[in-house]
């Protein structure tokens, strides 16, 4: 499991906790470590504007790297709310502290949505921006890796075909968001589909001696059909996915506005009222 993984299993774990136990018993909102928690989650929140000023603003540079501080953001954007759900005992109370508490599950939210469209057009959460390219690339080496090797009849010529259908649909604007779900589908026929039918020929091919070698084929030649198909997958779906994170862009900063604005209204109205 990668770091990032880790990381996101203890948040599930965390929050699995809060929501089971009776938090409200020990923690309390108003005062101790409850308020605490409070302070610091909405600290972290407030944190995670650095990273795009730092982006956009070459004399911010002593504060340090893009990259750090974008780990950094991915960090805050969950251990933040997870703080704020522990201040809040993981249930309602004011109106005022209803709509904060609102507006950080909808931010937390479209953060997730973004962290997915992020890492299917970078290579990997940390690494730099990919290109169609090199997706590009990455398939035509996987299509000679194969070439003169012994592989199943005619499937190489299926492969290709399977590639060329799956390139195939050209959405407009409007339905390009939509791609994605359509050519996950494709995939996931295609690959059933070759995967049945590789395994078919091999058994039809076999003879006695090639008997204990049969699963170790087929579980290898599986393995290149679906690889082959992942990798035509995320040529098709590149250009969806920079579209849907723009898009994305265009909502999730109002929506964070949004949370600033509310937290201000919940503190102002906890500390004065």
């Amino acid at each position: 499991m990668t770091r990032p993984h880790n990381g996101l299993v203890l948040a599930a774990l965390a929050l699995w906790l809060g929501w089971s136990l009776p938090v409200e018993r020990y923690l309390s909102p108003a005062d101790g470590i409850g308020y605490a928690l409070g302070i610091i989650g909405g600290g972290a929140m407030l944190l995670l504007l650095v990273y795009p000023l730092r982006k956009r603003l070459r004399w911010l540079g002593p504060l340090g790297t893009v990259k750090a501080w974008f780990q950094l953001h991915m960090v805050l954007g969950v251990v933040g709310p997870i703080l704020i759900l522990y201040h809040a005992n993981f249930s309602l109370g004011a109106i005022n502290s209803n709509a904060a508490l609102a507006a950080m599950l909808v931010v937390s939210g479209s953060g997730l949505f973004g962290r997915y469209f992020y890492t299917r057009i970078h290579h990997g959460l940390y690494g730099r921006r990919a290109t169609r390219a090199e997706l590009q690339a990455a398939t035509d080496e996987l299509r000679a890796r194969a070439e003169g090797r012994r592989v199943v009849p005619d499937l190489l010529d299926e492969l290709d075909a399977a590639d060329a259908r799956l390139l195939a649909w050209h959405p407009g604007r409007l339905h390009s968001p939509l791609r994605p779900l359509v050519v996950s589908w494709r995939t996931f026929r295609e690959r059933r589909r070759l995967q049945c039918l590789a395994t078919t020929r091999l058994r039809t091919a076999a003879g006695p001696a090639s008997a204990r070698t049969q699963p170790e084929s087929e579980a290898r030649t599986h393995r290149y059909i679906a690889a082959r198909l992942q990798a035509s997958r995320a040529v098709a779906e590149f250009e969806s996915y920079e579209r849907l994170f723009s898009l994305w862009h265009l909502f999730h900063l109002p929506l964070f506005c949004m949370l600033v604005l509310t937290g201000i209204v919940h503190v102002v109205a906890v500390h004065v009222y």
